[in-house]
């Protein structure tokens, strides 16, 4: 009976996730309304609130599955690569090519658009994007590394916003060959001096 009981609560959930991704690609975040997302689900407004107190927790649940979906995938790709260098590449290859087939989600959550306290956790998952991103990278605590560190992740998360506004998917494929390129030029080899320019 227990185990019926979860079931049911977790199709509910992902009933109301599916509703709300919709209604808000649709409508944007600002002009969505509960009632919209109500309608679309066929989910009460009580379970609504249950699940996730309001509009604000559904999206804010929508971009904690599409982060930690790009988290997941990016950790795959950098464990299966080399050295540091190569492990943020493949990483960074990961997440944008995730930018893309994620697009429409990505979008969404790359604007402005959302909740009041959206932009202070999207700013806290940038700090911690970063600090994983000097661990990967094997970097020190000097001040030039946390330079190069911000420049990337910044630079990454730019991409990401590039990618998932492509028109075309070879659009999408020359702009991240591009990008791991040009992130390629920035980053220290074994020997700690980043590749020379061609």
């Amino acid at each position: 009976m227990r185990s019926r009981r979860w079931s049911r609560s977790g199709d509910t959930r992902d009933t109301l996730l599916r509703a709300a991704r919709d209604v808000f690609l649709a409508k944007g975040y600002a002009d969505a309304t509960v009632a919209d997302i109500v309608a679309a689900s066929g989910i009460s407004v009580g379970s609504l609130y249950h699940h996730f107190g309001g509009k604000p927790g559904l999206f804010l649940a929508l971009w904690e599955q599409f982060t930690r979906g790009q988290e997941e995938r990016t950790a795959r790709a950098a464990k299966a690569a080399g050295d540091s260098a190569e492990r943020f590449l493949a990483g960074a290859r990961a997440y944008l090519e995730g930018s893309w087939e994620q697009r429409e989600v990505a979008r969404l959550f790359l604007e402005n658009d959302g909740p009041a306290e959206f932009g202070t956790l999207r700013r806290q998952r940038g700090w911690n994007w970063i600090g994983g991103n000097r661990r990967l990278l094997g970097l020190d605590g000097s001040r030039e590394s946390q330079v190069l560190v911000v420049l990337l992740t910044t630079m990454m998360g730019e991409a990401g916003r590039e990618v998932a506004a492509c028109e075309s998917g070879l659009d999408a494929a020359v702009t991240i060959d591009e990008v791991i390129r040009l992130v390629r030029r920035l980053l220290p080899t074994s020997s700690g001096v980043a590749e020379p320019t061609p």
